[in-house]
């Protein structure tokens, strides 16, 4: 018969080798879900608290079953969309009824703990949203990130205080599998059309540990810049990056599944990828990215349904990434200018005036120049030595200069790309499909940043996992069995933060 004190010293070890356990774990399985999400009627008046209640209940009901189901596949943590519970699309006053006051996890809140006589206690307000998160966190003992709405209160004589009195925030929360808020982060860059949020004064770099590693968050378009983006793994040492997102695809650079595993690459860290599900504003493409996989991820145009994606992770991939370390411009230092061809041209990608020249040869090598930047192709196309059985057209460009539209920001971009239709001012157009293929290709760039991102995108907006590999020097070299698969575009993306204007 076990005595009490037997009882208790049985669970103060069983404690200790639990939590041994999880300091230790060296893997850890993800989720993300890509949410359709029900969205409010247009209105221009506000609804009540009880309405937006209602319909945000009817979204996270979703996220929950989807949280369920992670859960019951051994998941540690889920992260669900940008705009996952309400949508998008509000003014200031339509917003107000769908925000909450987010405390600052330092108050070591559990919400799903508060007696329900007490759940909503006064130092907060009203937080029924923030209770059901905390719930489906513990009741399925996994981390939950979400995005919601947060409201601070201001007062209108001071410099900054919005007209109505009150700081509007697009916010990503963390729930630990306890039901505990551990992380809260206010967006910094928001996009164009997000009038009913306000950006914090300075960005926020938020970063915890966790049994599984050291994890970042921030929200969609702020993965475009230095703050928060770049300076969580660079400041904060940070293993994986939790990414809400609500991301219309621009191809042929700027697709959710090419840019987002790219930018996982080029910085060595995990990227956990969850998107808005909106084919008629091309929003799709979530994912489970790692310095050394592109995938699994999800792109689907074709229907409105929501999706689960699951994946197990190394919990410290910078420990053995590479990437972080690679010199770019150092192959092409080393070598002298290929032929520029015999038609070279200017054409725009996403309102960036880029320099092509036109691959006309079957195997050839060239260079074209733009700035400060000059971009080195070789290639063989896999019909090398037979007929050309198609009119399509690709071209090599470079760009060296500030986006400006839809958020300024410096580039330098060298990429291998398909043109819309044989007529030349059609290259730099979103194109989807592809039927060329190429035997090998290896591409570079005499890049003034260490901050480039690799892309490979084939026929249908598909990524190639394991047909490509980016070298020490700078090269981004294609795999042989890249020949069995038509390419859409091979890109290096680079960004020069310190060209940025001040914001």
């Amino acid at each position: 018969m076990l005595t009490s004190r037997m009882v208790a010293v049985h669970y103060f070890v069983s404690v200790l080798v639990c939590v041994s356990y999880a300091q230790s774990l060296e893997r850890f399985i993800a989720a993300v879900y890509e949410h359709a999400v029900i969205l409010p009627d247009s209105t221009q008046t506000p609804v009540t608290k009880q309405e937006a209640l209602e319909l945000m209940n009817r979204n996270i009901d979703i996220l929950e079953n989807a949280t369920k189901a992670a859960a019951q596949q051994g998941a540690h943590l889920i992260v669900t969309p940008e705009d996952g519970i309400y949508g998008w699309q509000f003014s200031r006053e339509t917003i107000s009824p769908y925000l909450e006051d987010i405390p600052d996890p330092d108050m070591n809140w559990i919400p799903c703990n508060d007696p329900k006589s007490q759940r909503y206690p006064a130092r907060f307000g009203p937080a029924p949203v923030q209770t059901r998160l905390s719930c489906m966190a513990k009741d399925n003992s996994i981390y939950v990130v979400a995005n919601m709405g947060d409201k601070k209160n201001c007062n209108i004589s001071e410099a900054g205080c919005p007209n109505d009195g009150q700081f509007n925030y697009n916010t990503a929360v963390v729930y630990d599998s306890e039901g505990k808020l551990v992380a809260r982060y206010h967006k910094q860059h928001l996009f164009l059309g997000e009038i009913q949020f306000n950006a914090p004064k300075e960005a926020e770099v938020v970063s915890f540990d966790t049994p599984f590693g050291r994890f970042g968050i921030f929200i969609c378009f702020d993965i475009l810049f230095y703050d928060p983006a770049v300076a969580l793994v660079v400041d904060r040492n940070v293993d994986t990056i939790l990414f809400p997102t609500a991301w219309m695809n621009v191809l042929p650079h700027l697709s959710a599944i090419e840019f987002h595993s790219a930018w996982a690459m080029g910085m060595g860290v995990n990227l956990l990828s969850s998107n808005t599900h909106s084919t008629s504003k091309r929003m799709t493409g979530s994912g489970i990215f790692s310095p050394e996989n592109v995938g699994p991820y999800y792109y689907n145009m074709d229907t409105e349904d929501g999706h689960l994606v699951i994946s197990e992770l190394n919990a410290h991939p910078r420990n053995s990434s590479t990437y972080y370390s690679i010199k770019w411009n150092q192959h092409a230092s080393t070598i002298k200018k290929y032929s520029s061809g015999t038609n070279v041209f200017k054409g725009s990608i996403f309102f960036d005036l880029f320099t092509f020249t036109e691959l006309k040869e079957p195997e050839e090598n060239y260079t074209i120049c733009q700035n400060d930047l000059c971009c080195h192709l070789n290639y063989k196309r896999a019909d090398y030595g037979k007929k050309k059985q198609n009119n399509e057209i690709y071209v090599l460009g470079a760009f060296d200069g500030l986006h400006v539209v839809e958020g300024q920001y410096y580039l330098q971009v060298c990429t291998l790309l398909k043109c819309l239709s044989s007529d030349l001012n059609t290259c730099g157009e979103s194109v989807e499909t592809a039927s060329t293929k190429f035997k090998q290709f290896t591409l570079s760039g005499s890049f003034s940043t260490n901050y480039v991102f690799p892309e490979v995108l084939l026929n249908n907006v598909n990524l190639a996992p394991n047909l490509f590999k980016v070298m020490s020097d700078g090269r981004l070299v294609s795999k042989p069995a890249i020949a069995t698969h038509p390419l859409l575009s091979v890109t290096l993306f680079g960004r020069l933060y310190e060209k940025d204007p001040v914001n």
